[in-house]
């Protein structure tokens, strides 16, 4: 017969372990949308907006990027600023 085992799922634990990957990946995603300022400042939105599309999918696992913030994105890197994603 088989022992009855000790496991015992810790939901803080796990949660705790998620959000940290979510951090980490918003702080990835951040540092390689601030990368493309340099080739992209001045250019037009029409034309970041792909990019960052790319940079988005990569590091999110192939996740999207509604257009909203895809625009607001491609404006800020036009213009030379910085982005700061932040997911919750």
């Amino acid at each position: 017969m088989a022992k009855s085992g000790g496991f015992k799922f810790d939901d803080r634990a796990m949660k705790k372990l998620v959000n940290q990957g979510v951090q980490k990946m918003a702080s990835d995603l951040t540092s390689a949308l601030n990368a493309l300022t340099g080739r992209y400042q001045g250019k037009p939105v029409e034309e970041i907006k792909p990019e960052i599309q790319r940079v988005w999918a990569k590091h999110s696992g192939g996740g999207s990027i509604t257009d909203p913030e895809l625009t607001q994105f491609a404006e800020q890197i036009q213009a030379g600023g910085r982005v700061e994603v932040r997911l919750s």
